[in-house]
């Protein structure tokens, strides 16, 4: 990895740690709010890499709601655990009203 995508990734892991408890993102609303819109899978790939460094992964999903990212957690149920243990009700991979607990942070860090 270059120096860039380090910094980009340090961007990423500064803004999902700002995701409120019970409260869930997508990788493309961070993407477009570090200015990199069109950037959402780079998001996923610094998700996917957090491990140890005390993120809140769990809390970005995909633009539908979609748990993408859990095989990426340890254990067959982990992400999906850790959302319902906040209070994010979960059915079939997909976060259940979805509108109400998604976090933008362009709207709510400016």
């Amino acid at each position: 990895m270059t120096p860039e995508t380090l910094s980009f990734f340090d961007k990423v892991y500064e803004v999902a740690k700002l995701i409120p408890y019970g409260r869930v993102t997508s990788y493309g609303a961070i993407a477009n709010y570090l200015g990199a819109k069109r950037s959402s899978r780079m998001v996923g790939y610094a998700m996917t890499s957090s491990h140890g460094k005390d993120v809140p992964a769990h809390r970005v999903v995909n633009r539908v709601g979609l748990l993408t990212g859990k095989h990426h957690f340890d254990g067959t149920n982990l992400m999906q655990q850790l959302l319902e243990s906040e209070g994010i009700s979960v059915l079939d991979n997909q976060v259940q009203q979805f509108k109400q607990v998604f976090w933008d942070p362009a709207k709510e860090l400016r």
